[in-house]
């Protein structure tokens, strides 16, 4: 039989060992990653619409499933949720550097898919994202530097939260920016490095990254070598400074992140050459490994 003085000496250590999950479990729960929550009607559209197929030696390509998204008749709700969800979001309870940056990359390429499933020049898509002007129409902003994209109450452009935010100077101050997410945003092209089915969180944020930089570089469109001449995708002109900034030259970008059998290819080359940039539209009937 329990008398008084052990019942007492029992809850005691109830509370206490109460008290000491509370502790330990607290840091989850305020550093809750807002992603997987935040996102939903996001990867709504990327579970039912995203294409993804592996390559011989592991490459990767994707493409998006524009006609059967317009044919739901639930896309303007989803659209409008993520939208909604976006614009009321306060963006100054980002405080870790991983869920952070997954969210700006999320951000970028929701607002990309939202554009090109929203935008229909005569109600056809365009057939690339540089008919919404730009390099056809110098007289009209590209769809990279319009401001229509609203997050917390503001306005940004898909260029501002790549090269702004992202890649920008306060990341670079905080020691977060990372020239990998040049493989992460995507620019709904078939150029472009995939865009992936799956959400970016604080949990698979490196993971993906180094995948998605490593799987980029095993496909001919991103990387091959001829003789003693790597070709590269132009993502490594355009953005030089920053490849140079994380590894100190373009060769040893690609010579820390590739997978060891390009890397073994990588090293015997003396030159530098570019893959012209193929903007059409990232759809399956513009890929040929998917046709």
């Amino acid at each position: 039989m329990t008398d008084e003085t052990d019942l007492g000496a029992i809850m005691r250590g109830y509370r206490l060992m109460t008290g000491f999950l509370a502790w330990i479990l607290l840091p989850s729960l305020v550093w809750a990653d807002i992603n997987p929550g935040l996102y939903k009607p996001y990867q709504s559209l990327l579970s039912n619409y995203l294409i993804e197929e592996t390559l011989p030696g592991n490459g990767l390509v994707s493409a998006f499933d524009y006609q059967a998204a317009l044919a739901d008749t639930d896309l303007a709700q989803t659209l409008e949720q993520q939208r909604k969800a976006l614009a009321e979001f306060d963006t100054g309870t980002l405080e870790a550097q991983k869920e952070s940056v997954a969210f700006w990359v999320n951000a970028y390429n929701f607002f990309m898919l939202e554009q090109i499933l929203t935008e229909r020049p005569d109600g056809q898509l365009v057939s690339s994202v540089w008919d919404y002007g730009g390099r056809v129409n110098p007289f009209v902003d590209s769809v990279f530097e319009r401001e229509s994209f609203v997050i917390g109450g503001e306005r940004f452009s898909l260029s501002q939260i790549e090269k702004s935010v992202l890649l920008g100077k306060d990341y670079q101050s905080w020691g977060w920016k990372d020239a990998r997410v040049h493989f992460a945003v995507n620019c709904a092209s078939v150029g472009c490095p995939p865009l992936r089915n799956t959400l970016y969180t604080a949990d698979n944020l490196e993971g993906l990254l180094a995948e998605n930089t490593r799987r980029a570089l095993n496909t001919d469109r991103h990387l091959k070598i001829q003789g003693d001449t790597l070709y590269v995708t132009e993502l490594f002109k355009w953005y030089e400074y920053d490849f140079h900034e994380a590894s100190g030259s373009t060769k040893a970008f690609i010579e820390e992140w590739a997978d060891s059998a390009v890397l073994e290819g990588v090293v015997g080359t003396s030159s530098i050459k570019f893959i012209n940039y193929d903007w059409a539209l990232n759809l399956r009937a513009n890929f040929p490994e998917l046709r």
